[in-house]
């Protein structure tokens, strides 16, 4: 196990209810805090040394106010200490870190992009839950359970997994890296709204490689890519890869121009335009569509998605897109692994990058790592 670098430790202990009188004291006189004490709140949380009230005003008082960036650091510091990170025994891996909260309005495809960058030489690993609010959608975990994959590994495990030349990816739950974080989800559950831990957690990068690690996260706000450029370098990320994808994942959308933002070396952060036509997707679709019959009816406020039926579908689909089948989870994959192999610079051009994954499709090869 390696120890977060970066991680700013606390030289007191401030009280919780001082760091709430000071934040939830209304628009106009709230203050901001350091992130020493944003630190030291979230730890007495994660410790279950808070109340459990006290906790939930901290995170929603955060939220109300806007967090700053010395508090988001703060918080990441705690969680990043409470976080069992493992180096696996391999030079790079890229953490793809897909929104906890899943998807709703679409089928996922993005729980298959690990198996498909270990296929092209890219070791990879993605990382989630059950189910987390505000969504509640389809994760990585409830699609990855269902294609047959082993989704309550240990970090070691998981490693392991990645080191295995056969394999070279997973999937490993926040439950087994970060207990207490996952511990929180009744809270977050009463919380209802977005708080800071739902722009943290994807950060935490749980497997780690020995010489470099890289990020790609999605985002759908304008202020996001630079506060997530932030907190990965913070974080330890070497580079990272900042894409604005349907519903905040890592895919762009298939039918329109998109951008992203990215940063070699933990440097400034650039930008790109995207097109998918140059990588010779040409989709009348955002992205794969939830099969018709299990779209929830329009103007039911009791009707809701069904995510296992959901998520058996994402696995049949990403199954077969992973063994050459056309259509657009295909194009999905092809999309987003291609922006990862250029980021990596393996390839010259978004072009050419997809040329060699959709090679690998049809070789059945990605397919094979799935099932490995």
């Amino acid at each position: 196990m390696t120890k977060p670098a970066n991680v700013v430790a606390p030289s007191r202990e401030t009280s919780l209810s001082s760091v709430i009188q000071r934040i939830a004291t209304g628009p106009e006189l709230s203050k901001d805090i350091s992130q020493e004490d944003a630190h030291s709140a979230m730890r007495q949380i994660l410790e279950q040394r808070a109340d459990p009230v006290q906790a939930g005003v901290f995170l929603i008082a955060l939220r109300m106010k806007r967090e700053t960036d010395e508090e988001n650091l703060g918080i990441l510091d705690a969680l990043r200490e409470k976080t069992a990170t493992i180096t696996a025994a391999v030079d790079e891996v890229m953490d793809i870190a897909d929104p906890y909260d899943g998807y709703t309005r679409s089928l996922p495809a993005s729980p298959f992009l690990p198996a498909l960058l270990a296929a092209c030489g890219v070791p990879a690993v993605s990382h989630g839950v059950e189910s987390i609010g505000p969504k509640y959608g389809v994760t990585h975990r409830q699609v990855l359970r269902a294609a047959g994959v082993p989704v309550d590994l240990t970090p070691q495990q998981a490693a392991a997994r990645i080191a295995d030349s056969t394999i070279g990816w997973s999937y490993v739950d926040q439950s087994a890296f970060c207990p207490s974080l996952h511990d929180l989800a009744g809270l977050r559950r009463l919380i209802v709204k977005r708080p800071v831990l739902t722009t943290v957690e994807n950060l935490l990068g749980p497997i780690r490689g020995s010489r470099r690690t890289h990020l790609m996260t999605g985002y759908v706000h304008k202020p996001y890519p630079r506060i997530y450029a932030m907190l990965a370098r913070h974080s330890g990320f070497d580079t990272a890869l900042l894409v604005r994808g349907v519903e905040g994942g890592v895919i762009p959308s298939l039918r329109q121009a998109g951008k992203l933002f990215f940063y070699h070396d933990r440097g400034e952060e650039q930008s790109l335009d995207l097109d998918p036509l140059t990588l010779g997707i040409d989709q009348p679709l955002r992205a794969a569509p939830l099969p018709p019959e299990l779209v929830p009816p329009e103007g039911n406020e009791n009707s809701k998605l069904d995510n296992a039926a959901v998520a058996m579908a994402a696995a049949q689909a990403g199954a077969e897109a992973l063994a050459g089948a056309h259509g657009p989870v295909r194009d999905s994959l092809v999309y987003a692994a291609s922006i990862c192999l250029w980021h990596l610079r393996r390839h010259d051009s978004l072009a050419a990058a997809a040329q060699q994954v959709r090679r690998v499709l049809d070789s059945g090869t990605a397919r094979a790592r799935l099932k490995s």
